[in-house]
């Protein structure tokens, strides 16, 4: 569960966390971990799950354990999914590739990004797993259904609609850099309609002029239908922190929810996603799932999400960490950290299996 880089052993999370920045530019290191203005939510989301306490079982046989699972009806070695995040290329040279091979190496599943360095073909040709495809919805529906047609004839599995971003959060970070894509890289999956590069000679982020010129701010729940017509992939719903929100994606057509709010990035003072999970999960009905992310840094936190009732996790920086360290050797084993300490919080919790982890596990402190 170690890996050696240089004269330092790696066995946590944060371990990968604290040394990413030795490998990259600032601009992609301030890029990466950046939250909105004060990124207050980005620290609550990891700083919530200490609120809550694991009360543990005792003389259960868990001499054998199982952290196997399903989403989405496939098969995965972990709940621990691969969550989008954009310009894996920043990171590491083979970028999203490395990624993709490394969710296979984890036996798990991979949300590429729209806004991936890499073609959503050439992701799909190298995964030994299930590739979901998030996608924004841009003002060409054109494009939009084109890029919709071409992650199905990929070979992806779902898309993942995100809901929370009719117009980029400000961070502050990319504000000051005036953050744009190094010469060479693009938005690999939306070239095809000139719609791969940032604007340049911005006042402040590319990234958000971006958004602003060319993403849909207009889409509602029939969106949702909308996608589910011209696919016949399942829609996971990307983005959501209030009950109501949740139930009315399902109403709609959505096969999934994720709990997310954006890992910090766009409503500074929104609620930790932990906080919100229970009360999504106690709404959603029809056999849809629920999954979550924002804050994922210890197995014991993939517990606490399923013990409330998410079927999964998805983690994004800490697969930038690893990727920035040791490309995908450093990604699959920060997934493999993620999996071995579920597995053990797993055995010491009394849950031979994921389906015993259950809520009465769970209660939060006072």
């Amino acid at each position: 569960m170690t890996l050696a880089q240089g004269s330092m052993e790696f066995i946590s999370v944060d371990d990968y966390a604290r040394h990413a920045g030795e490998h990259l530019a600032p601009t992609a290191f301030d890029y990466y971990r950046s939250g909105a203005h004060d990124e207050r939510t980005l620290a609550r989301n990891k700083a919530a799950f200490s609120d809550y306490e694991l009360h543990y079982r005792v003389l259960v046989d868990v001499s054998r354990r199982s952290t196997v699972t399903t989403v989405l009806g496939h098969s995965v070695a972990s709940p621990i999914l691969v969550a989008p995040t954009a310009f894996h290329r920043l990171a590491c040279e083979a970028g999203e590739l490395a990624t993709v091979r490394a969710a296979g190496r984890a036996g798990t599943a991979m949300c590429l990004s729209t806004l991936s360095n890499t073609d959503v073909e050439e992701v799909t040709a190298q995964a030994s797993g299930p590739v979901f495809f998030q996608l924004y919805v841009y003002k060409d529906r054109g494009a939009t259904q084109a890029l919709v047609g071409r992650a199905v004839d990929a070979g992806c599995q779902a898309l993942v609609l995100t809901v929370d971003a009719p117009l980029l959060g400000t961070r502050e970070r990319d504000v000051r850099n005036r953050f744009q894509l190094p010469s060479g890289l693009s938005i690999r999956n939306m070239l095809a309609d000139g719609l791969g590069d940032l604007p340049a000679d911005v006042a402040d982020s590319g990234l958000a002029a971006y958004f602003a010129t060319l993403l849909d701010q207009a889409l509602t729940f029939r969106d949702v239908e909308w996608l589910a017509s011209i696919s016949p992939l399942p829609v996971v719903v990307k983005g959501i922190v209030r009950p109501e929100d949740a139930a009315r994606a399902v109403e709609h057509g959505a096969s999934a929810v994720v709990v997310s709010n954006h890992g910090g990035r766009q409503l500074d003072d929104s609620p930790a996603t932990i906080d919100v999970l229970a009360s999504i999960v106690d709404v959603v009905t029809g056999g849809a799932e629920v999954w979550m992310d924002g804050g994922i840094r210890r197995g014991t936190d993939v517990l606490k999400a399923l013990a409330i009732g998410a079927r999964a996790v998805l983690v994004g920086r800490p697969i930038l960490w690893g990727l920035s360290v040791s490309g995908e050797e450093g990604a699959a084993h920060v997934l493999e950290i993620l999996r071995a300490e579920l597995d053990l919080a797993m055995a010491l919790c009394g849950c031979p299996s994921v389906s015993d982890i259950t809520r009465d596990l769970v209660r939060r402190r006072g």
